[in-house]
């Protein structure tokens, strides 16, 4: 599969249709009220606010986002988006922000393509810590296995309370 970097202009459609599957599954990853939450914030209002941040972020890199376009479908078949470095100093490193493939094209190597786009991307930022860090869910099996696979480690733990 092609990877090149997001176009705003004509790739906002199909990445925002892969932001809403990557949101729908990390919902359906949990249970009950955590489903909700992840379908519930896809409104479009948040699609407008999602699309203009990837657009400030791209005026920022042009390369923060790598997308894969499929040849036997319609739109693409995922993307990576590694934080600007502007964005990313409160970790120190590059921050992997998101990675999503389409469910019809997972084990063909696109994850590994893409990883290996944001890996570029990360090394070309000037950061205090030579490394790359990302969140990824402890049910998120799937997704662990590669980040795994791909050398990932623990680096600290991520902590989360709601705002009352």
């Amino acid at each position: 599969m092609e990877h090149r970097s997001y176009d705003p202009e004509g790739d906002a459609a199909a990445l925002w249709e892969l932001k809403a599957r990557f949101e729908h599954e990390l919902g359906r990853l949990g249970e009950g009220e955590k489903a909700d939450t992840y379908d519930g914030k896809l409104t479009d209002d948040y699609r407008e606010r999602y699309l203009a941040w990837v657009e400030r972020c791209v005026e920022h890199d042009a390369d923060c986002v790598t997308v894969a376009e499929s040849s036997d479908e319609d739109g693409l078949a995922g993307y990576v988006f590694v934080l600007p470095e502007e964005f990313a100093m409160i970790w120190d490193a590059a921050v992997l922000n998101e990675l999503y493939v389409r469910e019809s094209a997972r084990g063909t190597g696109l994850a590994d393509d893409l990883l290996a786009a944001a890996y570029e991307c990360a090394r070309d930022q000037d950061l205090p810590v030579d490394r790359i860090a990302l969140d990824v869910g402890r049910e998120n099996g799937r997704a662990a296995s590669v980040y795994r696979r791909e050398g990932f480690e623990p680096w600290g733990e991520l902590v989360a309370r709601d705002l009352d």
